[in-house]
């Protein structure tokens, strides 16, 4: 996860060589006291450390490089800011290239396929940690921080400080990936509306238990009808229990893979991400590397019932509770919907947007006072019957740097200096005031942080528990990211059109999954093209065989419907600061 905006440009490679740009210490200064405060480090540190830039970067002074993000505000900012002080703190050029989510694993997918240097660096998803590990054609930067690139590795890096790298780490132990943004996928609601005592009272009466922070899907589902249905108005303005989106477009599918059926209750037990089966369904056995199956029928759980669950209450909620429109919105056109007001909750929401949830109401976001505090909240999202405690709780993007082994050896080394600068600690405070997209524990424990939390709504207490690592990006089963991520979103949308129900759509998934994995395995047997960790299919068996099995795929519950469960907000934001 993650962001999915789909932008229209082509990727291109740039790689024009500019003149030497100034760079020296004055440079740095001037950035320091301008825009880089606060800071962890004292502003001493701060030059002491660009000293350390500078010095690194002199072999490369002139050079012009090429990078690629996503489009967030963190790397918004980045490209507008970072990249500029960059070039003057160092005299190396950095072209910071704004794409679509889809286009930036395209351009990834397109170079380790041709072995043509179409980028330098890439901020590319943790989700591809299995595609790396076993492709072995991205840098492994455990080896090449202590080997080649010792030199222009920062002694201020301080990786212990990160807080996603066990998600950026092989199978191997070796670090793949160097975390540069990141951002949790929870639960988000209307507190003010919870709080209002006539709705308490009304729903309580109706429901038998306490309005809250809904613990399960059932409670998910009694509050969003409740507020579509009993409600209906607040203030003068006609309200909803839910928002999401359904346009059959590549968003789509990554708003299933983001651990939408771990959240039904889909996968394994077993954290970050279930073991023997993930998030996806797939199935890898404990200690193996290679995958055998997606099916129910292969001990896997893509078509399990849990996951037909899943798929059929995403296309039931959108339907019934949601804004007239939203089945037919993607992922970009939804994002306005919860600023507007009318919304009174919503179970899949990335907090990657708190910094548009923050905006004044002279913006145009109806969701905070007119002192500019938010009258929402965030906190986990709730679970499906189907989940069982120690599953994966929910999905964690982890935007990374990455640097392929076709970037050449000069290019690459001025990259990860780059990549260094923008997760540096002298910077690091302000971009993630910016962006909000945490990733050093020491600045989402600086004072102002402390100072900001109360008009963050939970974000900055999330971020400071231990929950912070239990949400978590996509596992080392899937073998190749962008080879099966792009198979989701065209059976999903099948159900959002009416073309399949969700038991179909699911089987078709699943088949295709395998066929594809089919394909790897026959390429790994004969040019060992995943190192030996490529699929290896299982026979399939009747799927009565696996299903119930203590490792297997989940059966079907006679009732989906459990009781509704709910907490107190307050006592998740004591357990948070716990």
């Amino acid at each position: 996860m993650k962001l999915k905006y789909l932008a229209s440009a082509a990727v291109v490679a740039l790689m024009a060589v500019t003149s030497p740009a100034f760079a020296d210490i004055e440079a740095a200064k001037k950035w320091i006291d301008s825009e880089f405060q606060p800071s962890t480090l004292s502003k001493d540190d701060q030059v002491k450390e660009m000293e350390w830039f500078i010095k690194a970067a002199e072999p490369f002074k002139g050079m012009e490089i090429n990078v690629l993000s996503e489009g967030i505000p963190t790397h918004d900012y980045e490209s507008k800011v970072l990249a500029k002080a960059f070039e003057e703190i160092t005299g190396i050029k950095v072209n910071h290239q704004i794409l679509g989510e889809g286009e930036v694993v395209q351009a990834v997918q397109t170079q380790m396929q041709t072995n043509r240097n179409l980028y330098d660096g890439y901020v590319n998803d943790s989700d591809l940690i299995g595609t790396h590990s076993r492709l072995q054609q991205t840098y492994n930067l455990t080896d090449m921080m202590a080997g080649d690139w010792k030199d222009v590795t920062n002694p201020g890096l301080d990786l212990a400080d990160f807080i996603g790298t066990k998600f950026t780490t092989g199978p191997d132990g070796k670090l793949y990936q160097l975390p540069d943004q990141q951002f949790a996928n929870l639960y988000w609601f209307r507190k003010d509306w919870f709080d209002r005592p006539e709705i308490k009272e009304k729903f309580k009466a109706k429901y038998g238990y306490d309005l809250g922070v809904p613990v399960n899907w059932s409670a998910y589902e009694d509050i969003a009808e409740f507020f579509s249905n009993d409600v209906k108005e607040i203030d003068g303005v006609q309200i909803y229990g839910h928002m999401d989106y359904g346009k059959r477009a590549p968003d789509l599918g990554w708003r299933m893979t983001d651990a939408w059926l771990s959240m039904a209750g889909t996968g394994s037990q077993g954290e970050p991400n279930g073991v023997p089966i993930d998030e996806w369904g797939i199935r890898m056995e404990k200690g193996s590397c290679n995958p055998s199956g997606a099916s129910v029928s292969r001990g896997g759980e893509t078509n399990g019932p849990a996951s037909v669950y899943a798929i059929a209450k995403w296309d039931e909620w959108l339907r019934k509770y949601a804004p007239p429109g939203a089945a037919d919105y993607d992922f970009y056109q939804s994002l306005p919907a919860l600023a507007q007001g009318n919304v009174a909750q919503q179970i899949f929401w990335y907090t990657a947007f708190t910094a548009s949830m923050v905006a004044p109401k002279s913006e145009g976001n109806n969701t905070v006072d007119d002192q500019g505090m938010p009258l929402w909240r965030m906190a986990p999202s709730p679970h499906g019957p189907y989940y069982k405690d120690g599953q994966k709780v929910g999905y964690q993007d982890v935007g990374s740097w990455t640097i392929l082994k076709s970037t050449p050896a000069d290019r690459a080394k001025a990259a990860w200096l780059y990549a260094q600068f923008a997760v540096s600690k002298t910077v690091d405070v302000k971009k993630s005031q910016v962006g909000l997209t945490f990733i050093r524990d020491s600045t989402v424990r600086h004072q102002s942080f402390t100072d900001r939390a109360p008009k963050l709504g939970g974000l900055v207490e999330f971020y400071r528990s231990p929950d912070r690592v239990r949400w978590s990006p996509t596992g080392i089963n899937v073998p190749d990211y962008p080879k099966l991520a792009q198979l989701w979103w065209q059976q999903i949308g099948d159900v959002n059109s009416g073309a399949f129900s969700p038991q179909e759509a699911m089987d078709r998934l699943a088949t295709e999954m395998e066929q594809v994995m089919a394909r790897m395995e026959a390429a790994d047997k004969a040019n060992n093209t995943y190192g030996g960790c490529g699929p290896r299919l299982s026979e399939p068996k009747d799927p009565s065989y696996w299903l119930g099995r203590p490792d297997g795929p989940k059966a079907k519950l006679a009732n989906e419907k459990e009781p509704g469960q709910t907490i107190a907000y307050e006592e998740i934001i004591k357990r948070w600061q716990e």
